[in-house]
């Protein structure tokens, strides 16, 4: 949502003027509401926000919270991620993604100007296209991992169709229908934007038990540095041969990223431990209820055997009540 706000806002606060002191003055007054909203968002973050729930929310989680904090350390934690290599090739393949998404809408209202002069309004809602329809792709992205569990297929798919995406529009971005742009910028945005929450869920089902922050860290980290060198470097392009050579130049890095998601090993440890936990948990649960059964039939079949026993004697407590004493003949003198 940020993100949207971002495309949808400047575009509407800073006009398209020649005098250098009013842009210089819309632009402060675009930094002060920025300013302002982040720190409204840093205090709530503070005084608000717990650091994390009470009950954990998975078994798995359970389980990560019993380690010990000194086997927790950031620094060990960051080696053992570097020795993991599914993660290490998902931090490359997460890199080129989001490193694409990000020169993709930075550099997006250079690449609309080129082609439909005077549409800078329209380009900052190209962008919010692209975000909100990135924002539905990680909604239904999100449910179908839930109810699947099928993280590298979905990954792959996703990072695929991205690829395709970028391809179509690269190709559609000069036709002159600012139309046809919309609908292929929300479709790119629909799975570029989409990928972004199933590299970090991927990214805990490979690091299991490692803190999800440390992961998510390298994540960014990595797209970080993609950003900056695919932004600089389509930049160039687009001044030096046009908006199609630098989109090539993102779609073949995105082919590349495809081409090295499908050789992540899908090691799912979260998915196993949830698994074991629950495994265990119902093995407990049958124990102990037949533990109890045990117990609950014992009495009563001791109280069966007991007056099967204890029969007999009232039987012959019956007997000897109802029977009559022997007559006496009385005895006379004569």
């Amino acid at each position: 949502m940020g993100i949207a706000i971002g495309f949808l806002v400047p575009p509407i606060l800073v006009p398209n003027v020649d005098n250098l002191d009013e842009l210089a003055h819309h632009i402060s007054i675009m930094f002060y509401i920025t300013a302002g909203v982040a720190t409204i968002l840093f205090i709530l973050v503070i005084f608000v926000f717990q650091e994390k729930p009470d009950i954990p929310p998975t078994q798995a989680q359970a389980k990560a919270r019993s380690i010990p904090p000194e086997q927790c350390s950031y620094t060990a934690s960051i080696l053992r991620l570097l020795h993991n290599r599914p993660f290490i090739l998902l931090i490359f393949t997460y890199g080129l993604n989001v490193g694409c998404f990000y020169a993709v809408s930075t550099l997006l209202n250079q690449m609309i100007m080129e082609h439909y002069p005077g549409e800078e309004v329209n380009a900052g809602r190209i962008g919010l296209t692209i975000v909100v329809a990135g924002m539905f792709g990680s909604l239904i992205c999100g449910i179908w991992l839930d109810k699947t569990k099928t993280y590298k297929q979905t990954t792959l798919a996703v990072y695929l169709l991205s690829f395709v995406g970028m391809l179509v529009y690269a190709f559609t971005l000069n036709l002159g229908h600012l139309w046809v742009v919309f609908i292929t910028a929300g479709v790119l945005g629909f799975f570029m934007t989409g990928y972004l929450p199933l590299g970090f869920e991927f990214a805990v089902e490979l690091t299991y038990p490692e803190s999800e922050g440390t992961s998510s860290g390298l994540l960014n980290c990595s797209a970080q540095v993609f950003g900056i060198i695919f932004t600089i470097a389509q930049g160039k392009l687009i001044d030096r041969f046009g908006t199609l050579a630098g989109n090539i130049f993102l779609c073949v890095f995105l082919f590349l990223g495809t081409i090295m998601t499908g050789f992540i090993k899908s090691d799912l440890r979260r998915q196993k431990a949830n698994q074991q936990a629950e495994m265990n948990t119902s093995g407990s649960c049958e124990r102990i209820t037949a533990h109890l059964e045990a117990n609950v039939s014992s009495p009563a079949t001791v109280d069966n055997s007991s007056s099967k026993d204890k029969e007999p004697l009232g039987q012959l407590q019956m007997d000897a009540d109802t029977s009559q004493p022997p007559e006496t003949v009385p005895v006379t003198d004569t």
